[in-house]
């Protein structure tokens, strides 16, 4: 018999790598995107593929006096905001139905999907409001 808590494991594994074949999914879409429309939209894509982790300078100041893993909790919605996947998919959405899309914005948000996705595959995920990992 299966009960929840023997099926979590296997839950995790699933969930993990379901969001890695989306993060390599993105990343190769980026990697396209910058092939077919230059230096630029490569760039953005890159720098997209950093950003959401930069919102730890947010607060810098008090990582010092912060616990192991935690993250400042004045930096945690500007991280949570920048580690939500509904957030570039609907802006992806609206380049998409956009008549004057520009593609080094789509290569961007391809590397921040393709970010977003990697955490989640690695385990890190959105932040309490103390700044710890969400269970």
């Amino acid at each position: 018999m299966v009960t929840a808590t023997s099926s979590r494991p296997a839950l995790t594994v699933v969930r993990r790598t379901a969001w890695l074949a989306n993060a390599l999914f993105w990343s190769a879409f980026a990697v396209l995107e910058a092939v077919n429309h230059g230096w630029l939209a490569g760039t953005l894509a890159l720098a997209f593929a950093v950003l959401p982790d930069l919102t730890f300078l947010v607060a810098l100041d008090e990582a010092p006096r912060m616990k192991k893993g935690q993250l400042p909790p004045r930096a945690v919605p500007y991280y949570n905001a920048m580690h939500r996947a509904l957030v570039p998919l609907a802006l992806m959405v609206l380049c998409t139905v956009t008549p004057d899309s520009w593609a080094p914005a789509f290569a961007a948000l391809c590397g921040w999907l393709a970010h977003i996705s990697y955490d989640r595959a690695f385990g890190y995920g959105l932040r309490t409001k103390e700044g710890f990992q969400r269970g």
